[in-house]
């Protein structure tokens, strides 16, 4: 992959592309910054921005991430084969299941990941019977100071969603057997909590 120059030749094709797509803020700030830097010759800073890609979009998607990696502790900067940054692996992961059985599509997934300076996050896979959804850890998620605020925090989201959908008409999609085991499992872990809390 060659990557896209940041430099005095590049900066109409920066303008254009500001002017013409419908950016989000993290886009709308890093091509700011991109043009201040060829605006006042930072060399230096314009090299940094030109090792994140081979267009435009690349680089900003790259350096977005990057800096997202940066607020857990990773400070790696890698690329895949197709020159996407490369995702960094979160430190003492845990997957917490909750429902009644191993039967895929009757269970939740809470998972948890610390980043190298002690930050974690959640995220979800919920099953509601036939519907659900969900993702795994990433540095986009939530911040949290412990493990046990982002469980918790990833435990009443979870029970929010699953309260939301008690006596659905769609029992195919939303399955009140599944919903009720994984509220009760959910009622089990804070009950865990309390008792915990307590020694």
């Amino acid at each position: 992959m060659e990557n896209l120059l940041v430099d005095l030749r590049t900066k109409n094709q920066i303008v254009d592309y500001y002017n013409n797509n419908h950016l989000i803020k993290y886009e709308s700030e890093i091509l700011k910054e991109m043009l201040t830097a060829i605006e006042s010759a930072d060399t230096v800073l314009m090299d940094w921005f030109s090792q994140f890609g081979d267009s435009i979009r690349c680089i900003t998607m790259n350096v977005h991430a990057h800096r997202k990696s940066l607020e857990f502790g990773f400070d790696e900067i890698g690329f895949d084969q197709h020159g996407w940054f490369i995702r960094p692996e979160f430190l003492e992961r845990e997957n917490v299941r909750l429902g009644n059985s191993d039967r895929y599509g009757e269970y939740s997934i809470i998972y948890l990941g610390r980043g190298a300076n002690q930050v974690w996050t959640y995220s979800l896979d919920y099953a509601y019977g036939c519907a659900g959804g969900g993702s795994h850890i990433s540095v986009y998620g939530k911040q949290f100071k412990s493990r046990d605020d982002a469980f918790y925090f990833g435990l009443n989201e979870l029970k929010s969603m699953m309260t939301a959908k008690i006596g659905n008409k769609d029992t195919t999609n939303f399955k009140q057997p599944v919903i009720m085991a994984t509220l009760a499992a959910i009622t089990k872990a804070e009950f865990n909590r309390v008792q915990l809390s307590l020694f």
